[in-house]
């Protein structure tokens, strides 16, 4: 390896920024570093270049010679020669007093035998090969702008020729134009050498990195190839980095991770975010694992399954409802059933419930199968069904309406049911004074209702929901608070969300991932953005082509999708259906 990085430590008196980090580079590798602000990226790539001021141990070994404890001296001959580093804060980076070329002529002086004239020339040269002219050259830095100082510091790095190349948020504060010629700079720059990429940029990380690291409070939670790792993150923290960044394929973004990064904390640094944490999360760190490639630092292996469906089938009346049917569901994850009415959406929730029992196959449920629906079972799995005023007792109050699970399990005292049900009320954004309490569903607006169905349901703690088109009879606003309440719902407790739908654009809205119902059969399953924008099955394109929506052409005309130009258009009328389509 010509860079070799063994359980490197880092301290600032008695806290750890570093603990422990393992990594290798090889001619040729770029590697991405990402991670929350914190996590530790930018530490450890000054620790690499001895520019570190804190406490370190373990091995850094470069090209086959350590560099813990070598002299100040010593660095100075590699920086900038051997290796270098684009600093992140560009206007520190530079001095404001030296024109651009001196600089530059300055670091091509420090590290060759030659005279100041041809040091001059070759920084005009390197200059001109980021895309800055001769006039730029001769400028100070506050003269240029933010893309054309990063050009600077690129150039600067790269004038000696380096084998590794440290590059530190390098596209940050651009706008996106500089920032895409900027990046297609860095393509170039990093081919042949060993490359760093410090970023919480992740579309910078699969721009220029083949792997990634994910660093956080100083450990690595998952390690592996870039492309694999941003389709399918196996590590709860690294699912919450991606599901933060906004990205223009998706819409289910912007969701963020509970809590903030703590260092020092004994055990594994993330179990206090967690929400699939077990006891030995906090007591002992994780080992790193390794398989097909990914290395995962996790207790639990990663995201666990928590539902799996195994060739499930179903009859009524003797009529096959449900067709050896496979469907899984993993914490934290929102699955999308979706099809056309009688396609078996709500039959199989109904089966996965007991309120049906299937003619073959299983039901798992954390890792066991499930033969019976006890106490247990309800205190995991809940359901919302689609009409919450049949739902929720007519006869019953909002108090006892979310108390009554509790009740019926013997959970608590009857003082420890009531603040319960006053907290999952709280929880869903719901008043928790004795007026409300002790309203009955007939008093309340629809979304209300439906905020109770979804309170009475999270009484017990579950980890499942099973929200059977808890949306359809709501009006578009109350539609998208209650949407937005379960997925804030699914960040604070690490719900598994399995929802049932026909609407295929509120789908693409909440779920990560998406499984298409035919005749009773899943025949199309994967990350919704992917299933949406490249539908492969026959029935899913038709289910696509004919999603709701209303959209403006840009010339004024405001156009429907297919399937409403329809039933505008009279029978028959082709003309104006084109019109609207």
């Amino acid at each position: 390896m010509t860079l070799s990085i063994r359980n490197l430590k880092l301290s600032f008196g008695k806290t750890e920024i570093l603990r422990g980090i393992d990594l290798d580079l090889e001619m040729g590798d770029c590697l991405a570093l990402v991670g929350e602000s914190g996590a530790g990226k930018t530490t450890l790539g000054l620790s690499v270049m001895g520019l570190s001021r804190g406490s370190l141990s373990g091995e850094i070994c470069f090209k086959k010679r350590s560099l813990l404890g070598i002299s100040a001296e010593e660095f100075r001959e590699l920086r900038g020669a051997e290796m270098a580093m684009v600093f992140q804060n560009v206007e520190d980076a530079l001095d404001p007093v030296q024109r651009i070329a001196d600089q530059i002529a300055e670091a091509i002086a420090v590290h060759r035998s030659i005279d100041a004239r041809d040091a001059s020339r070759l920084a005009v040269r390197h200059l001109s090969n980021v895309g800055l002219n001769k006039e730029k050259a001769r400028m100070y830095p506050h003269q240029l702008s933010g893309g054309e100082k990063q050009r600077a510091l690129i150039a600067m790095a790269l004038v000696n020729d380096p084998d590794l190349l440290i590059l530190d948020e390098p596209t940050a504060s651009l706008d996106a134009l500089t920032k895409a010629d900027i990046i297609e700079l860095l393509r170039s720059a990093i081919v042949g050498r060993m490359c760093m990429v410090i970023t919480h940029d992740l579309s910078l990380a699969a721009s220029l990195a083949e792997r990634m690291a994910v660093l956080y409070a100083g450990r690595i939670m998952e390690m592996g190839r870039t492309e694999e790792i941003l389709k399918g993150p196996r590590h709860p923290y690294t699912r919450g980095l991606i599901r933060s960044y906004p990205a223009m394929d998706t819409t289910k973004d912007l969701q963020g991770i509970l809590g903030q990064m703590v260092h020092g904390l004994p055990g594994c640094p993330f179990h206090h975010r967690c929400t699939q944490r077990i006891d030995i999360c906090s007591l002992e760190v994780p080992r790193q694992t390794e398989k097909d490639g990914r290395i995962i630092a996790c207790h639990r292996g990663g995201i666990v399954p928590l539902l799996e469906i195994k060739g499930l089938s179903l009859k009524l009346d003797s009529n096959p409802v449900l067709c050896d049917l496979d469907i899984s569901l993993c914490e934290g994850e929102t699955v999308a059933l979706v099809g056309e009415s009688g396609s078996g959406k709500t039959s199989l929730s109904k089966a996965i419930m007991g309120l049906y029992e299937p003619d073959s196959g299983a039901v798992i449920l954390e890792g066991r199968r499930v033969d019976k629906r006890d106490s247990a079972f309800f205190s995991r799995v809940q359901m919302i069904f689609q009409n919450p005023r049949e739902s929720v007792s007519h006869r019953m109050n909002v108090l006892n309406a979310v108390m009554e699970p509790l009740l019926v399990q013997k959970k608590s005292s009857s003082e420890e049911r009531l603040e319960r049900a006053k907290k999952v009320l709280s929880m869903v954004e719901l008043p928790v004074e004795d007026d409300f309490l002790h309203r009955y569903p007939h008093q309340l607006s629809g979304g209300e209702v439906q905020r109770v169905a979804i309170a009475r349901a999270l009484a017990l703690g579950p980890k499942l929901l099973i929200a059977d088109e808890p949306t359809s009879a709501l009006d578009p606003s109350v539609q998208a608070k209650i949407l937005k309440l379960l997925m804030n719902l699914q960040d604070r407790m690490g719900l598994a969300i399995l929802f049932i739908t026909h609407d295929i654009a509120l789908a693409r809205k909440i779920s990560d991932r998406m499984a298409v119902m035919q005749t009773g059969r899943i025949v199309e399953e994967g990350a919704t953005n992917e299933l949406l924008s490249r539908p492969s099955h026959p029935y899913t394109r038709r289910l696509v082509d004919c999603a709701s929506g209303i959209y403006d052409r840009g010339n004024g005309d405001i156009i429907l999708d297919r399937s409403v130009a329809e039933l505008i258009a009279e029978p028959g009328d082709q003309s104006a259906l084109e019109k609207y389509c």
